[in-house]
């Protein structure tokens, strides 16, 4: 089995928080949360995934990788859409158990597969006793069927 790119075997907890090797702690599928934020406003544009593959790659191409969990793949954003999201900084959390990429998103500068900028489109209030949604964005900057071929 070939060693691992992101090696944590040995590692104490000091050298994981405080040292200056990048030593992702992926979960039991082999996960780590990202969330990617909008390198000019700092608006959050959307939560992923990412494995060991999808991390490396983007570390070395400065374009944004993930894993999609729904389609168990590999997953180079805005690959179909053109929406590639250019990375202009990678961090981790203190234990690293979490990424945050701030991006720059070429095309239609849209992050959501929906067409909207952001995938948090939506914000929460309560109405009547019943939680209900209204949308903090006018409308998607591209249409999803013309660029993904679904209805």
């Amino acid at each position: 089995m070939p060693t691992p790119f992101f090696s944590r075997d040995g590692k104490d907890k000091e050298t994981i928080e405080l040292g200056t090797d990048m030593l992702p702690k992926f979960d039991e599928a082999g996960l780590i949360a990202c969330i990617v934020t909008d390198a000019d406003s700092g608006d959050v544009v959307m939560f992923a995934y990412m494995n060991e593959e999808s991390l490396r790659l983007t570390l070395e191409t400065r374009e944004a990788h993930y894993w999609s969990r729904s389609r168990q793949e590999l997953w180079h954003k805005g690959a179909t859409s053109g929406n590639v999201q250019d990375v202009i900084e990678l961090r981790t959390d203190c234990d690293q158990d979490a990424i945050w990429i701030k991006v720059r998103t070429r095309g239609a500068s849209a992050n959501c597969h929906q067409g909207y900028k952001s995938c948090f489109y939506r914000a929460a209030s309560l109405d009547d006793g019943k939680a209900k949604l209204s949308f903090t964005e006018d409308k998607p900057l591209f249409d999803p069927a013309k660029v993904y071929g679904k209805h």
